[in-house]
């Protein structure tokens, strides 16, 4: 598993602990790192994501609500709401990431940490936030995967 992979994971449990922990941000991922040493490569970019999704939260949150129809983020479970968040900023903000590496990256997350039906519902969400982002001129160029 590369690096960019477990930093998304790293990520995911940092974003549920940011969500669910009664703390400032930067206090529950100083504790996450006590409590889970990672690479440095993958530690940085966990942060990355961590921090950026939680200082684009109302703007994820509207992109992907608008993509999934009938359900308001709030009604979604945690592990499904900021895998969406994950992969939403990396379709928005990722100019090294292509759209198939960032959409196959959550499908497998949530394969792995989600509900039998989170990978079909991530997945449809996320193509439609390309979609919609595709349509206004905002879905970075298609780099090569090298990172991914």
């Amino acid at each position: 598993m590369g690096a960019r992979s477990t930093a998304r994971q790293s990520a995911l449990q940092l974003l549920y602990a940011i969500e669910t922990a009664n703390e400032p941000r930067e206090r529950v991922i100083r504790e996450f790192w006590r409590e889970t040493p990672g690479d440095p490569e993958g530690r940085a970019y966990a942060d990355e994501l961590a921090t950026n999704i939680s200082e684009h939260r109302a703007e994820l949150d509207a992109m992907i609500g608008a993509a999934s129809e009938n359900w308001r983020i709030e009604r979604m479970t945690p592990v499904d709401r900021n895998l969406l968040r994950i992969g939403a900023y990396e379709l928005a903000h990722s100019n090294d990431v292509p759209r198939a590496v960032i959409i196959d990256e959550a499908v497998i997350m949530a394969k792995r940490f989600g509900t039998e039906e989170s990978s079909k519902f991530v997945n449809g969400v996320l193509e439609r936030v390309a979609q919609d982002l595709s349509r206004a001129g905002r879905l970075p160029s298609e780099a090569g995967d090298q990172h991914a």
